[in-house]
């Protein structure tokens, strides 16, 4: 093999669409990898193409209003580049040179100092009953307010499991879960439990042993 293609879904929860996105890949002589959250990782792929003989690999981003994602592709992909110089690297026509942006940067050297973190699903059953609005309407709420990573960190997850209850909320180091949490419910989810330090309660799901 001297070509191969790779395409890479960039979103959060693209691994729910795995067996639809390797069937495409099947059809189309490509293969399948993730830049985040699914298996096989953008490095693993590039390590096996380049095992078999690829000696040049064009790179297909997947996912459209994902600027940030997109950078981060390149800058992986630059990351592996630099430690593979044999295999030629390409990503919408233009050449992965070596001297993208590194995966490492003065600003991601400490813990962030939040007080709490929100952990949104984003599992298939969530992301099914919309979860993705969730995240989105949780983002948009907490910039309203001024509210940055060092206040509240946002971080959406694979399957927290009670799906039933779908879309799901954790609040940490509260240990406060919450179910059905749709758009609507975030204005007072912000209000009474990240600033206020209540749980919302109608909304909150029982944990044994807690």
């Amino acid at each position: 093999m001297s070509r191969a293609v790779v395409l890479v879904p960039l979103g959060v929860d693209a691994a729910r669409h795995g067996d639809e996105l390797r069937d495409i890949a099947a059809a189309t002589g490509a293969s399948v990898a993730f830049l985040q959250a699914g298996t096989p990782s953008l490095a693993d792929e590039l390590d096996r193409l380049a095992g078999t003989g690829a000696r040049r690999i064009e790179l297909v981003g997947l996912g459209l209003g994902a600027p940030t994602a997109r950078s981060w592709l390149r800058r992986v992909a630059g990351h592996w580049r630099r430690e593979n110089d044999a295999v030629e690297l390409v990503i919408a026509g233009r050449a992965v040179t070596g001297a993208e942006a590194p995966l490492t940067s003065p600003a991601w050297e400490d813990v962030p100092a939040h007080a709490r973190q929100v952990l949104v699903c984003r599992g298939p059953r969530c992301s099914a009953r919309g979860s993705a609005a969730t995240a989105t309407a949780l983002d948009a709420e907490l910039r309203r307010r001024g509210l940055g990573d060092d206040d509240v960190l946002v971080t959406q997850t694979g399957c927290l499991f009670p799906c039933n209850q779908a879309p799901v909320l954790v609040v940490h180091p509260d240990d406060v879960w919450y179910g059905g949490v749709r758009p609507g419910v975030v204005p007072d989810l912000v209000d009474e439990h990240l600033v206020g330090g209540r749980p919302l309660t109608e909304r909150r799901l029982p944990r044994p042993g807690a």
